[in-house]
């Protein structure tokens, strides 16, 4: 990966917003096609000379989701693409809890008011590489020799990785997206051009105004086309991010539409199967729309997802460190709901998956999960959950409870968590109180594919680790068990290496 802290890289520092030394993430899964070009000078025009060449560059973005990232100085260690980033916002809030003070920056909120600190700097910069990678594509796929239908395919994913980036960006270093208001806060610089060019931030309206053209024009373009694996997009996945940004941007009846189309076709897991957890096996799991699936030759290794979430693997992360659920939520699952049996309150992991062990190593900690399961103790395959139908059926649930729509709400959680507990029974909850029924299960569904931290900003909450029962070391989350709706850490500060580099960037206020 570029060293971004290297001076001779000052120019490329823009790159955060607009790279074009592609070999960063094209040459992991197109040598073939550009092995005779000098890998720091690959010409972008070689990338779309053909729909070959860039469905193999498309490739690099794919597996971009699970590469490491940051700078020699930090070892890459805990900076595992898109899994580790939806991780670190979990870890961000009250139900994902640590037992250990192993990579516990973002548990301890460090990095959102540390614009120097590098778990901060890399997350802006890898966000902003898919960006460059895909308007590279993007720029050059029209006019691309070959098929038409690879071409639409191509150009499809490139746009929905665009819009992905930016919907992360926007989220995290931006104030939320305020319903009903002219969303004119500054959002995150809106790249849609290969350049390396200094811009400006726009407007939290107008990024998601470009986040919309864009997943429109995907589902467009990939309406019919099949989905190769699961580690692609699809026109589901295109139509769950819709759902996703409807949701966020309060846009109701849109959430509900999106949301109940895009997970056609991706029926809800059976109980036994949830029972398994999620390990090597999503792109068979019928419920998943989207995962990376990691090839034994492309590990990581110690820089996997697994590495760090799983309850099995012998790292030093989890054998110190292993993730629990914290106790006032687990309380609240019912005793017949298969996903009780996702964590161990004593911590002892009777109950273990078949075929899977704890090492004598591994230290143990109530209410640890299992939900998260590597290959093996000494291998670190794991999937990447990034999309699946059971968060689908959640948007549909919240937005109608939200939309005022009681009735179709409840119905809507009962075909849901009807699935998971046998016994569960039709809410007559109305109201708030249904509201707050709903986002317990999403919080129970959802737990540790990196959701609660979003959550809590989008919906103005506070963060509140000190809940009855709670089971937060004050210690380790660095005495950040409160923070109200209206303290600026929400907003993470822009890393420091963008704003020395470009001039035209505003940076957010500090706490």
């Amino acid at each position: 990966m570029l060293n971004f802290k290297n001076n001779k890289m000052r120019k490329i520092i823009i790159l955060f917003i607009g790279i074009l030394a592609i070999n960063v993430l094209f040459t992991a899964c197109s040598k073939d096609v550009l092995e005779t070009t000098p890998t720091d000078q690959v010409a972008a025009a070689v990338v779309t000379q053909t729909t070959g060449n860039a469905m193999a560059a498309l490739n690099g973005i794919h597996r971009a989701l699970y590469i490491r990232y940051g700078t020699e100085s930090s070892g890459s260690q805990g900076r595992g693409g898109a899994g580790v980033f939806n991780m670190n916002m979990d870890a961000m809030g009250e139900d994902h809890v640590f037992n250990s003070n192993n990579y516990t920056v973002e548990y301890r909120w460090i990095l959102t008011d540390t614009p120097s600190e590098d778990t901060n700097t890399y997350k802006w910069a890898m966000f902003y590489e898919w960006i460059a990678n895909a308007n590279i594509i993007i720029a050059g796929i029209d006019d691309a020799v070959g098929d038409d239908d690879v071409r639409e395919n191509v150009k499809g994913q490139a746009l929905l990785y665009r819009a992905y980036s930016h919907f992360m960006l926007v989220q995290v270093y931006a104030d939320r997206y305020v319903k009903g208001q002219v969303n004119s806060q500054l959002g995150v610089p809106l790249k849609t051009e290969p350049s390396t060019e200094p811009i400006a931030r726009a407007t939290v309206e107008e990024v998601y105004n470009q986040i919309n053209a864009d997943i429109d024009t995907a589902i467009t373009l990939l309406a019919g086309k099949s989905q190769t694996n699961k580690s692609h997009l699809s026109e589901n996945v295109a139509k769950g991010l819709k759902a996703r940004v409807a949701l966020v941007q309060g846009n109701w009846d849109v959430a509900v539409q999106y949301a109940i189309v895009a997970r056609s076709g991706y029926p809800l897991m059976d109980q036994e199967t949830y029972r398994q957890g999620f390990s090597t096996n999503l792109d068979q799991n019928s419920e998943f729309m989207w995962a990376s699936h990691i090839v034994e030759d492309q590990s990581n290794g110690f820089g996997n997802l697994g590495a760090y979430i799983s309850r099995n693997f012998s790292s030093a992360a989890i054998r110190a460190n292993p993730r629990s659920i914290n106790k006032p939520l687990y309380d609240k699952i019912s005793s017949t709901d298969v996903r009780k049996s996702l964590w161990s309150p004593d911590g002892e992991h009777a109950n273990l998956q078949d075929g899977y062990e704890i090492s004598s190593r591994h230290s143990k900690h109530p209410y640890t999960n299992q939900k998260f399961l590597t290959e093996s103790t000494g291998v670190a395959l794991m999937d990447v959950p990034m999309m699946r139908s059971a968060e689908m059926h959640l948007i549909e649930i919240e937005a109608l409870a939200r939309d005022g729509e009681d009735g179709l709400a409840a119905q809507a959680l009962f075909n849901l968590v009807s699935t998971r507990d046998d016994n569960y029974v039709l809410s007559t909850n109305t109201g708030q109180d249904l509201i707050d029924e709903i986002m317990v299960q999403r919080r129970i569904e959802l737990w540790g594919e990196g959701f609660r931290f979003l959550d809590l900003k989008r919906l103005s909450l506070p963060l509140n680790r000190l809940e009855p029962g709670s089971i937060h070391d004050s210690a380790l989350a660095g005495g950040v068990l409160e923070v109200t709706p209206e303290d600026n850490r929400w907003t993470w500060l822009i890393p420091q290496d963008e704003i020395n580099a470009n001039p035209l960037v505003v940076q957010n206020p500090s706490n």
